[in-house]
């Protein structure tokens, strides 16, 4: 793997407001909340951020340079994250406890429930397709779009994800009380972030500290419920294994994965890119579970080039 200069300046292309698509689904409507970048006659570019994370995870620079690119890129707070409608249904630690050790209690929602929300920001757009671009469980929920609505994707990028197999795409088992500490204050949760950031950013592309700090705080601002991050990760622990059916998949599709990832184990971009075919494997050394600005050109080239590969 090479890397590419990213010394090239930063992206001009500014974001749309924050506006909102009312979506039915099988637990309610919800209100989503979403932002475009770009032209909105381009073909569309959907980023599907990670447990618990909302959109502005999506760095704004990083959506420019996409957009520059010639797509109109469109990044939104998934249920139950940011400024999202929170879903109903309670999931104790136990439970999830229990979800880990293979005894999956039905969830209050599934994955396709949550790419059928990406579908209706699409629709609401009045994009038919879209390049569908998903990170850590976003990464699941593109691969399940992929899957369940193929008409809908012009290509597919998984980022550090994975398969849905247990066998692959493992955690660091020290990191699940971490991910389920009780974070009572804005102070707490930042704090404990930062902790948390420090374990599974990369170490070779680390964070300076006050930057994570401010993401932290931002996130915190933009609503922070614990009781949906265990709906979202029972969501995650009850995902079939995709392998099977991504095996049919015809779309040009991209595969990236730190080397030194300790939330999702490297074995799940492998398993990913070896059950897709024709996609291509973008393992980065020293990279964990981040996307480090150093490596904004290196992620907007490849997603770019796997992008162009669609006929359509």
């Amino acid at each position: 793997m090479s890397q590419l200069d990213d010394t090239r300046t930063a992206s001009s292309a500014s974001p749309s407001d924050e506006q909102f698509v009312t979506v039915a689904s099988r637990q309610g409507d919800l209100d989503i909340c979403y932002q475009t970048f770009g032209d909105a006659s381009n073909p569309a570019m959907l980023l599907i951020m990670g447990l618990g994370g909302p959109m502005t995870w999506w760095d704004p620079r990083f959506c420019g340079l996409l957009a520059e690119q010639g797509f109109h890129v469109i990044r939104f707070d998934n249920r139950d994250t940011g400024r999202s409608s929170r879903v109903r249904g309670r999931v104790s630690r136990a439970g999830l406890a229990r979800s880990f050790m293979g005894r999956a209690a039905p969830p209050p929602y599934h994955l396709t429930d949550m790419a059928d929300d990406g579908v209706a920001i699409l629709d609401h757009l009045g994009h038919d397709a879209a390049h569908i671009v998903g990170i850590s469980m976003g990464g699941m929920i593109a691969q399940t779009l992929a899957v369940h609505r193929p008409e809908r994707l012009l290509s597919l990028t998984s980022i550090m994800s994975t398969t849905g197999r247990r066998t692959v795409g493992w955690q660091d088992p020290r990191l699940l009380p971490m991910l389920l500490a009780r974070r009572g204050s804005r102070e707490q949760y930042i704090e404990t972030s930062a902790r948390l950031w420090k374990l599974i950013g990369s170490p070779l592309y680390p964070d300076a500290t006050e930057a994570v700090r401010e993401r932290a705080a931002e996130t915190w601002d933009r609503g922070v419920t614990p009781a949906g991050v265990a709906r979202q990760m029972s969501a995650i622990l009850a995902q079939p294994d995709r392998t099977p059916s991504l095996r049919s998949l015809q779309v040009p599709a991209l595969v990236i994965h730190g080397m030194s990832d300790r939330m999702v184990h490297v074995s799940g971009g492998r398993a990913t890119s070896h059950a897709i075919p024709g996609s291509e494997l973008l393992l980065v050394p020293g990279m964990g579970h981040d996307v480090p600005p150093d490596l904004h050109h290196t992620f907007v080239d490849a997603i770019t080039r796997t992008a162009r590969r669609s006929p359509r």
